[in-house]
C-alpha cells in the first residue's frame, strides 16, 4: 500500500484523537468545578436552577432553594458554580461593583438633551406645522369665541387650539380639501 492511500485514514484518526482529547479536557474541568464546590456557594444546575449549596456528600449535593426548601441533587447535575457577585447579581439582583455614574448609560434621551427654562414654557403653547390656506381659512368661522360674556381668555385657548386640531385632522384624514 502506498502512503497517498493510508493519508485519508491518517488523518480521520488524527481528527478523532483531537476531538476526544478536548472533550476529555471539558470533562476533567466541570468535574474539578463540582469538586470545588464548597457550602455557602451559589450553583446554576444544569436545568437552570439557581440554589446555594448547603451540604456535600460523595455523589449527591444538597441545595437550598429558598426558605425551607432543601433539594437532593447528583452531584454531576450540577452546571455552574458562580461566584458570589455573579449569584448575587442574577438571584437578588445586587450590584456589587458600581462603577461611577460617568459610565452610565441614561435610560431615555431628555438628559442628552439640554433643556432650559424658555424651552419648558414653549412646550406648554400648541405648534402649528401646517401651512394656511385660503380654502382653509374660509371653513374656519371668523368668530370662534363663545356666546357667553363670561368667558375668559382661557377658554378661548381652548377653543382656538380645538379649532387648529379639526383643520389638521381635516387635513390627515384626506378631506374635501386634500382631495
Amino acid at each position: 500500500m502506498s502512503l497517498l492511500t493510508l493519508l485519508p485514514f491518517i488523518v480521520l484518526i488524527g481528527a478523532m484523537f483531537l476531538m476526544t482529547r478536548s472533550a476529555k479536557k471539558k470533562q476533567q474541568q466541570a468535574i474539578d468545578m463540582r469538586n470545588q464546590m464548597q457550602p455557602g456557594s451559589g450553583v446554576r444546575t444544569i436545568g437552570g436552577m439557581y440554589a446555594t449549596v448547603k451540604e456535600v456528600s460523595e455523589d449527591t449535593v444538597l441545595l437550598d432553594a429558598g426558605p425551607g426548601v432543601d433539594l437532593l441533587f447528583a452531584k454531576n447535575s450540577i452546571g455552574a458554580v458562580l461566584t458570589d457577585e455573579e449569584y448575587n447579581h442574577i438571584v437578588h439582583g445586587i450590584e456589587h461593583d458600581l462603577k461611577s455614574d460617568a459610565d452610565v448609560v441614561p435610560d431615555d434621551a431628555s438628559s442628552l438633551t439640554d433643556t432650559d427654562d424658555s424651552a419648558v414654557a414653549s412646550d406648554d403653547a400648541p405648534v402649528d406645522f401646517g401651512k394656511k390656506d385660503t380654502a382653509d381659512a374660509a371653513d374656519v368661522p371668523a368668530d370662534t369665541e363663545p356666546a357667553d360674556a363670561g368667558t375668559d381668555a382661557a377658554d378661548k385657548a381652548k377653543t382656538d387650539d380645538k379649532a387648529k386640531t379639526d383643520e389638521q385632522a381635516k387635513k390627515s384624514d384626506g378631506g374635501s380639501e386634500a382631495k
